[in-house]
């Protein structure tokens, strides 16, 4: 009867999937559609259609800063926003790399080696969750800075407006987020083995091993 009623407790003071972190997380992911229209546009060769898919690229990421900070700030994180948030996030991206991986205008590379370390991370995570949650880290927080200022500098007529030595910058620029994508990915895959190694419960699976039962 208590177990019940401490349930019913919680449900009542929970906050509702209804909010606005929730509601700007749902709109990054409408904004993503819109963002790849404009971006491909009679094949991303208009200025004024790139301006376009950087402002709505930059709105996108821009809720995704606000979201959080609101969500924890005033105790609004739910269960849809802790699946929604992560999703929107990487739909967002995704959808830029191979957008512009399909213009020619990035070497795919690029893009299958960052959507891999996304992908694989994101399943690891999911894998080791009986064992703890892992984190997000300073690295991957700098991963995700890095990421969207190349994509953004991407999106930007860089070229037509500065020369060939600014899109030399933004190769750099995107160079820096590869790595940094890679290295956080291998920093995370440390973690969940250390995680799943010193966890409750493979301490419990282990004393039961050793006592027999």
């Amino acid at each position: 009867m208590t177990a019940d009623h401490d349930h019913l407790a919680d449900a009542a003071t929970a906050p509702s999937a209804w909010n606005l972190p929730n509601a700007l997380t749902v709109v990054r992911i409408a904004l993503v559609p819109l963002f790849v229209w404009l971006l491909a546009y009679d094949g991303g060769d208009q200025t004024g259609w790139r301006l376009g898919a950087w402002a709505a690229f930059s709105v996108a990421i821009l809720t995704d800063r606000v979201d959080g900070e609101l969500a924890r700030r005033r105790n609004l994180v739910t269960d849809f926003g802790k699946v929604a948030d992560p999703i929107a996030d990487k739909a967002l991206i995704g959808a830029a790399l191979v957008t512009l991986s399909v213009l020619g205008e990035l070497p795919w590379w690029v893009t299958v080696v960052i959507l891999a370390r996304e992908l694989g991370i994101t399943a690891l995570r999911f894998v080791v969750i009986r064992h703890g949650v892992m984190p997000a880290s300073s690295g991957g927080k700098i991963k995700t800075v890095l990421q969207a200022t190349a994509i953004g500098l991407y999106l930007l007529p860089l070229q037509e407006w500065f020369g060939t030595w600014a899109t030399t910058v933004a190769w750099w620029v995107m160079l820096a987020a590869v790595a940094v994508t890679v290295a956080t990915g291998v920093a995370y895959v440390y973690a969940a083995l250390h995680l799943r190694r010193h966890s409750a419960r493979t301490a419990r699976k282990k004393a039961q091993r050793q006592s027999g039962t």
